[in-house]
């Protein structure tokens, strides 16, 4: 009998995907537009989360992301797709989402700020933002200007604006400047100056402080302080976010990655006061569902200004401070800063009364500049009560952002 063999290949073909790859503040991530992606990665759903890991290059128990365009880093671990925006007095809608790098699992509850920076640029180069308002915004005088681009961040449905400085090439072509002068901590090289501007970054029907209180007696216990309680100020604004004073964690304040990501025990520690938050703000019904929310909420703590030496051995000075904040990011100490984080620290910090507002000195604030691991960062706020309740009508910081690749990126197409 002969037996026949099949000509058909037993192996998936890799299709291809337009995409982006840039830097967005500290962070670098894939940029899709969603009318790009393969029909049915275009909604919600399990196809398209597999579909973003593999480019990604998660699950990865090696934890390197050598199969992806991932870094095996929580900064790098990150995707976004862009549409045209349904909301009214908006250019562009902008979907984040945060990839882990172990696990099969894709976080959408919160935003990337670092990555915002780029959604401006990005929108602009992708043609989502209108061809006439993006000339308009070029004056006739100096040949360049600001753009405007009103971001829809649905992730968190806030409204964000980005002040993406362009320029009329030699062709007579609108483009967006991407170098620059503007020096960022944590990235090496200049870059163009993009301010952002975070609106109403807490629901005027939420409440920023979502235990009601400026500084909250946080129950600790079991988590292997030295004390059973200890003051937290929990926030949602950006991020929720659970600030604590770096004394009592045992830390000073101008912790260095080294010193917490190589210590799995700290880690440990720091994860279950984490989850223990989570549910003293209602995030949680109990502290298990921490395992499946990685990117919220974050913790933080704080200290006095004071000098030390940033990761890069520039020395920050005392003197150019207002207090050290450092931030977990997917269970590792943020290089820098998270942007979403930097929100929430402005936030409180120009709230009286909460321990960001009383490790800057305290009193009334607008603005303040806090060391980080790589650095220094200005953040600005406005908050103010309404009706008894704590509301924070506008943050905003300068970022910087830069394409690194514009083509195709190779997906097997058994993945999704």
């Amino acid at each position: 009998m002969t037996q026949t063999t099949s000509n058909q290949p037993k192996f998936a073909p890799q299709i291809s995907v337009s995409a982006t790859y840039m830097r967005g503040g500290t962070s670098k991530g894939t940029f899709f537009k969603l009318s790009d992606l393969p029909e049915r990665c275009q909604v919600a759903g399990e196809s398209r989360d597999n579909f973003l890991l593999r480019v990604i290059g998660s699950p990865d128990p090696y934890g390197k992301q050598i199969d992806g365009l991932g870094n095996g880093s929580s900064s790098t671990s990150k995707t976004v797709i862009l549409s045209e925006a349904k909301q009214a007095d908006h250019d562009v809608n902008y979907l984040f989402g945060q990839v882990n790098i172990a696990k099969p699992m894709i976080d959408w509850a919160g935003n990337c700020g670092n990555l915002t920076a780029a959604v401006g640029a990005c929108a602009i180069n992708m043609g989502l933002v209108a061809a006439d308002k993006v000339a308009r915004s070029i004056s006739a005088s100096t040949n360049s200007g600001i753009c405007e681009v009103r971001i829809w961040q649905q992730n968190i449905g806030k409204t964000i604006i980005a002040h993406v400085p362009v320029y009329m090439d030699k062709q007579g072509k609108v483009q967006v400047q991407e170098t620059g002068d503007f020096e960022l901590d944590g990235v090496t090289f200049p870059a163009a100056e993009v301010k952002i501007e975070f609106i109403d970054p807490v629901d005027a029907s939420s409440a920023m402080f979502p235990t009601n209180n400026l500084v909250d007696d946080f129950d600790v216990s079991g988590c292997g302080l030295n004390a059973d309680s200890v003051k937290a100020t929990f926030i949602s604004a950006g991020i929720p976010t659970i600030f604590m004073k770096a004394a009592d964690l045992g830390f000073t304040g101008t912790e260095l990655q080294g010193d917490i990501n190589s210590d799995s025990e700290l880690l440990a520690k720091l994860e279950n006061i984490r989850a223990r938050g989570g549910v003293a703000m209602g995030l949680f019904k109990d502290e298990s569902e921490a395992q499946s929310s990685q990117h919220i909420p974050k913790i933080a703590w704080v200290g006095p200004a004071q000098s030390y030496s940033a990761s890069s051995g520039k020395a920050v000075d005392v003197n150019e401070i207002d207090l050290v904040v450092r931030a977990m990011s997917m269970g590792q100490l943020h290089h820098a800063m998270m942007g979403t984080a930097a929100v929430a620290i402005a936030a409180a910090a120009t709230t009286q009364g909460t321990l960001v507002n009383e490790a800057a000195g305290g009193g009334e604030l607008n603005e303040v500049r806090f060391g980080h691991p790589s650095g220094t960062l200005l953040v600005g706020g406005k908050t103010e009560q309404v009706d008894g309740r704590w509301q924070a009508k506008k943050v905003s910081m300068s970022r910087s952002a830069r394409r690194i690749m514009v083509g195709e990126v190779f997906v097997p197409a058994d993945a999704f």
